[in-house]
């Protein structure tokens, strides 16, 4: 990089988090039967089972292995003000993408497919991105989501549940999405090179064919933002049904909205909020801690409830 890269000491995740993430979380946990779903999902996974997994078909990334994005990587934590390290895979996988999953521990895979296709400019702009997921405490419903996603409609076919089922899927996904301008302002944050993460999202939306123009991309994304035929909103919202991340064109452009608004350069100038300033439990650990003491009895209540009319091995065929 052609410019000495700031670190953020101290800085409060509070620094990069779109509105629009923070509403709609707020939202989620008002959608009924989440505390449940949220609850039932924890009982059939463990973190320790995932990253058992992980550790066992993917390659951990360390000063010995895979050295230059483990250095990549160093810096990015420390540019992010990150206390602690979490872990990082390399998982073959030729799709370009990227996660964070976990829950009290989380840690993070690239796919292959991504590292092959970024620079190291990118790699440190997605590795930011997810870093920025994880200080941002998006990683407890992210990892809910792929759960229910790939496995979930076992574990909630139990009667009466489809409805509720699908609220908070839907609530989820469109929380999902709002994450991501989140983690994207964290990426840009971690390069600190706007056209590093416009061009990211390029290689995302085209791949690495050379001749791909950032300018005209921006411009593309323009003219996708204010089309303006009446069918358009529906197009786009129907578009976006399933979707876990935003198109590309969108991202660029709400991440253009914040550095004109001039916030970008705030951080960077160093006026940002401060991680010691946060309240003591983060509004998603303290949440779970109330769910964890008024939910229980109600949950197992329920279950009860409805064993007791389908049967031992109810719809789910449980054991």
């Amino acid at each position: 990089m052609s410019t000495e890269i700031k670190h953020f000491n101290g800085i409060s995740s509070r620094a990069w988090e779109h509105p629009s993430d923070t509403a709609a979380l707020k939202t989620l946990r008002r959608v009924p039967g989440f505390d449940l779903a949220l609850r039932k999902i924890f009982g059939l996974f463990s973190e320790r089972a995932l990253r058992l997994i992980t550790l066992g078909s993917a390659i951990e990334v360390g000063p010995d292995q895979y050295a230059h994005i483990n250095e990549i990587y160093e810096d990015v934590l420390k540019t992010l003000g990150a206390t602690e390290r979490y872990q990082l895979f390399v998982s073959q996988n030729p799709i370009v993408n990227a996660g964070a999953v976990g829950m009290d521990q989380p840690f993070i895979v690239l796919n292959s497919g991504t590292v092959s296709l970024m620079g190291d400019d990118q790699l440190r702009t997605i590795l930011g991105h997810e870093l920025g997921h994880i200080l941002s405490d998006h990683v407890l419903y992210k990892t809910m989501l792929r759960l229910l996603l790939r496995a979930g409609i076992y574990a909630f076919s139990l009667p009466l549940t489809g409805f509720a089922l699908l609220a908070v899927l839907s609530a989820l996904m469109e929380w999902d999405r709002k994450s991501e301008l989140s983690a994207d302002r964290a990426g840009l944050l971690a390069v600190q090179d706007p056209d590093v993460v416009r061009s990211t999202l390029l290689r995302m939306a085209g791949g690495g064919a050379p001749g791909a123009s950032i300018t005209a991309f921006q411009e593309q994304a323009r003219r996708y933002e204010e089309s303006t035929h009446p069918l358009d909103s529906v197009v786009k919202t129907m578009a976006l049904l399933g979707r876990r991340h935003p198109f590309p064109v969108q991202r660029i452009r709400e991440l253009d909205a914040w550095i004109e608004s001039g916030e970008y350069q705030a951080v960077l100038d160093g006026e940002y909020p401060l991680a010691a300033d946060d309240p003591e439990e983060s509004p998603i650990s303290d949440w779970l801690r109330e769910l964890g003491d008024t939910v229980e009895g109600r949950a197992s209540s329920a279950f009860d409830w409805l064993r007791a009319r389908v049967g031992p091995r109810g719809a789910a065929g449980e054991e």
